[in-house]
């Protein structure tokens, strides 16, 4: 199953949500959505900084990702990255590949 890394930050009414909810009940709360969507959550750390928290996560398929994605966004309460991770097997396989490209102007 793909895995991918969300980068995510709260923004008003949802680092109120924060401090009132804690740091568990929003990691059961991310466990529950990716749950609702066929995968699961690895691990999910908050952060200082330009982020708030990174979580890794196993989903399905990039239109689980994508409706991750909107459904956190659509809360208007935090904004979300979403990153494709690739194991070192799925480079060797990228790499096996043999593209025909003609880069502009060329």
């Amino acid at each position: 199953m793909p895995k991918y890394l969300l980068k995510v930050n709260y923004v008003g009414e949802g680092i109120q949500g924060l401090l009132e909810e804690g740091g568990t009940r929003r990691r059961a709360a991310a466990e529950a959505l990716v749950k609702s969507l066929g995968g699961s959550l690895e691990t999910m750390y908050f952060a200082f900084g330009e982020t708030d928290v990174y979580a890794i996560g196993e989903l399905p398929n990039t239109q689980a990702a994508a409706a991750l994605a909107l459904t956190l966004g659509a809360s208007g309460r935090v904004t979300c990255e979403t990153v494709v991770l690739l194991t070192p097997e799925d480079v060797d396989a990228a790499a096996r590949l043999t593209p025909h490209y003609r880069a502009p102007g060329r």
